[in-house]
């Protein structure tokens, strides 16, 4: 061939600037580093303990004692073991998360195929008619082309853009997991919360069904003393109200009951109506252990989703901001072109026509407006965002964990006056039982006192159940019931 005319694609033209490719590849990413979330917190990570930790609570991890995942189980209830277990199983808000995940991590992989040369195929048939005269021949010229081709592309990452999308897209990954782990976290809270309440409905039917029976006989005991002349009208019209309110809440309770259930079946992912049998089968409350494992504020910090979510997004925008940075420098991409082709079906499979191209560019946009750094101010400003959200995540994190420490705190005295003020109302009714029986004290006083008696007793299945969801608060604001999803393979 003659240097007139010289091959399509020149062996010896791009090898200058094939040479510097490993050199260019080594090159740093541009923009911030990340190295960790900020300290959000210093005073809190300074703290050995909580500062409202009673002596009930123990500074040992809960992690270390295995209650990170399932903190319920300390409870020692069975039946909601098998309830949090199909909650976790079947919530549609969860399964929602858990689609987050997949779609977090499918955008990750997409990124990372970006780093890689990418490459196609394909056939091609032209007909083609032209003017003679683009020739410099007479009439119109009619022509076919047959080819086939394979090409292949490739940008070189010289400045780190598509290094820190990965970054990027590998935090919010990271995110959907711990989103999806604050999800577990809510719904284990919330299956907890409502089956201690149906248990202490379930407690309350059966008492108020008692005051509903001593109430009556406290109004059959008026009515008998009104005729009898030795007691006012007044006397009446009290009980006739009193057994009034407590029918209304015993009717009240009864239905509770019933929609505590519907709640708990929803949120195991089930009908309303799924769990009537749940609720026609009364059982104990569960016990709140004596002691609970809170860890300390550092540990907090460590376990709880909503905080790692909130991490992961700030090292999402960290990314964001040296991917805009490289947008703004030069681009280099190579492109290449293996074919065969001419003007006969043959020529598409014949080696003689073979066709090679090998296109590097350079690409570097100088002038575009102060749009480039327009997006660069903006990546910015939104890692500020995301920085400040982290701020707020970790203090409200912090608030809920000492303000459901204090309130369970209180809830223990709380349930230890109830206890004791419904043994005393015990006491007294057993003796005023035992006087009225020995015609010392009449039949109204005594029946009184029992009532006073199962008063107290509702005011500490109150107390008790406000107890055990005071617990479940504390689990739920340290982060616990979740699991780190494992990743695929």
């Amino acid at each position: 061939m003659s240097a007139a005319n010289p091959p399509l694609c020149p062996r010896l033209a791009p090898l200058p600037l094939l040479a510097l490719v490993p050199l260019l590849a080594g090159c740093a990413a541009v923009g911030p580093d990340w190295h960790g979330p900020p300290a959000a917190a210093p005073v809190a990570a300074a703290r050995s303990a909580f500062l409202r930790a009673g002596a009930d609570t123990a500074p040992t991890s809960p992690a270390s004692q295995g209650q990170n995942a399932r903190w319920w189980q300390a409870l020692g209830d069975p039946v909601l073991n098998d309830l949090e277990a199909t909650a976790l199983a079947g919530s549609p808000d969860l399964a929602a998360a858990q689609a987050r995940i997949g779609s977090a991590r499918a955008a990750l992989t997409g990124t990372r195929a970006a780093m890689a040369p990418s490459a196609s195929g394909g056939a091609t048939f032209a007909e083609a008619s032209l003017p003679g005269a683009v020739l410099g021949r007479d009439g119109r010229l009619s022509e076919q082309i047959y080819a086939d081709n394979f090409q292949s592309s490739w940008e070189l990452d010289l400045f780190g853009a598509t290094r820190r999308r990965v970054e990027s897209a590998t935090g919010r990954a990271t995110a959907a997991e711990a989103s999806a782990g604050d999800v577990a976290v809510a719904i284990s809270a919330e299956v907890a919360r409502v089956y201690v309440a149906l248990r202490a409905q379930q407690a309350s039917v059966a008492l108020l069904d008692r005051q509903v029976a001593c109430d009556q006989r406290l109004l059959a005991h008026a009515e008998a003393r009104l005729a009898g002349g030795t007691a006012p009208r007044q006397g009446v019209d009290a009980a006739h109200q009193a057994l009034a309110q407590s029918q209304a809440d015993l009717a009240a309770a009864r239905t509770e009951v019933t929609t505590l259930a519907d709640q708990l079946a929803v949120l195991t992912g089930r009908e309303p109506g799924t769990l009537d049998d749940l609720a026609r089968h009364p059982a104990p409350m569960p016990a709140v252990p004596a002691t609970i494992a809170v860890g300390d504020p550092a540990q907090l910090l460590r376990q709880r989703p909503d905080i790692r979510a909130a991490e992961a997004q700030l090292a999402a925008a960290t990314a964001d901001v040296g991917a805009r940075m490289a947008d703004r420098l030069p681009k280099i991409s190579f492109t290449g072109i293996l074919g065969l082709g001419g003007t006969a079906p043959v020529d598409a499979v014949s080696p003689s026509s073979l066709l090679a191209l090998l296109a590097p560019q350079i690409k570097w946009s100088l002038l575009d407006g102060g749009r480039g750094a327009a997006q660069v101010r903006g990546a910015r400003a939104a890692r500020d965002e995301a920085e400040a959200t982290y701020r707020s995540h970790v203090l409200a994190a912090l608030n809920d964990a000492e303000g459901a420490l204090a309130r369970f705190g209180s809830q223990r005295v709380a349930l230890a006056k109830a206890v004791e003020q419904r043994d005393a109302a015990r006491s007294t009714a057993a003796l005023q039982a035992s006087r009225a029986s020995g015609g010392t004290l009449s039949q109204a006083d005594a029946l009184s006192a029992e009532r006073q008696g199962i008063r107290a007793t509702l005011a500490t299945i109150t107390a008790q159940a406000q107890l055990t969801t005071g617990f479940i608060a504390v689990e739920k604001a340290l982060g616990l019931g979740w699991e780190t999803p494992r990743r695929p393979d």
